[in-house]
């Protein structure tokens, strides 16, 4: 059987879960919610038997054996993987802590994962490991840096829960309340745009180099006409000073569910704690490693090894102001924000923009 059919039931039901969810987080009815964990744990089993059905197909592919077959070596099995352990940390998270209010901040990141592999054309065809990816450290290395990945995700929606349910609304001048208002507002922008891209040039299948490259934006703010620029940006500052103006509506939101803001706090801190090691391990000594056998030497400066280095930093900083600065809620919340974006474009950005040694993983 096909791993595409699984794999597109994963994507309908992490669609249709984020949906729920959302809508439980407004309504607060116990049946929508109980609605959205059934339809996330029917997603994510479809999920699990799609990516090890995809396994078995690369390893009967390549004839390398199941340990060097693991379905990670190009944007699309990344992606998939990246979807599927951000689901499983949040199914934890909602057994553990008996609180579904999370999918409403946490399925959307899965749910764009999946919309963005339809929508920009990403290859799904099985090829040939180029030679430098033929080691058994893959399995080790790529599966522990997304584990990472995924714990920072989490992580990124933990900390604009907490910043949302800490502000005061009274002090919209307060930095906390800048900072995460503008901060949604702005990536729930770049979304809208990108839906404006699709709607108008109907990208599909065009492939992430060629959408990133030539369509990215272009119904708005890269648009050739000045005029069509000048309204996008001005319908930006309009939807960050809704988002300003009304983040109270939210707070009012995630509070009705009686949700702590010391856990919430204490919950980032955890899933970074949890992550930062595994991504030390995994994503730069183990790569190091690998590095050296691929290449010749351990470190090269390369664009993804930069970005990997910078995004630890981060991390590390966060620990750091935690544990020996006493730094608690706004100030390590923020720290969790910018580190997921640093994540974000060391895992995304540098594969589609830069050009590096990591260039293999673009397609």
């Amino acid at each position: 059987m096909d791993s595409s059919l699984f794999f597109g039931l994963s994507s309908i039901a992490y669609i249709l879960a984020m949906i729920c969810y959302i809508a439980y987080l407004a309504f607060r009815t116990p049946m929508v919610g109980l609605i959205a964990t059934v339809i996330t744990v029917f997603g994510f089993v479809s999920h699990t038997l799609a990516f090890f059905i995809r396994w078995k197909e690369f390893a009967d592919f390549g004839g390398m054996g199941i340990m060097r077959a693991i379905p990670l070596t190009n944007l699309y099995e990344s992606l998939i993987f990246f979807a599927w352990c951000i689901i499983l940390g949040y199914l934890f998270i909602e057994w553990k802590y008996k609180n579904r209010s999370f999918g409403a901040f946490i399925t959307p990141i899965a749910g764009m994962i999946m919309a963005f592999i339809d929508i920009s054309g990403i290859s799904k065809d099985i090829h040939p490991l180029v030679p430098a990816l033929q080691s058994n450290w893959l399995l080790a290395h790529v599966t522990m840096s997304f584990l990472a990945y995924a714990a920072f995700a989490i992580s990124f929606s933990t900390a604009i829960m907490y910043l949302a349910l800490s502000t005061d609304e009274s002090r919209r001048t307060s930095w906390p309340y800048l900072f995460w208002t503008i901060s949604l507002g702005m990536f729930a922008a770049v979304l809208i745009a990108m839906g404006l891209d699709f709607l108008s040039f109907k990208i599909i299948g065009k492939g992430p180099e060629s959408f990133i490259k030539n369509y990215l934006f272009k119904a708005s703010f890269r648009s050739e006409s000045v005029v069509v620029i000048a309204l996008s940006y001005a319908a930006l500052a309009a939807f960050v000073f809704v988002v300003w103006r009304f983040g109270s509506t939210l707070k009012r939101a995630i509070g009705a569910f009686s949700l702590d803001a010391d856990v919430l706090d204490e919950l980032t801190y955890k899933c970074i704690a949890v992550g930062f090691p595994v991504f030390t391990l995994g994503g730069l000594i183990f790569g190091a490693i690998w590095a050296d056998q691929a290449w010749g030497r351990y470190w090269s400066w390369d664009p993804k090894e930069t970005w990997s280095l910078i995004t630890w930093f981060v991390y590390a900083f966060f620990l750091h102001a935690r544990h020996m600065r006493g730094w608690r809620g706004d100030k390590t919340a923020a720290v969790a924000v910018v580190g997921f974006v640093s994540t974000i474009f060391t895992y995304l950005g540098v594969n589609l923009l830069l050009s590096g040694l990591h260039s293999y993983g673009g397609m």
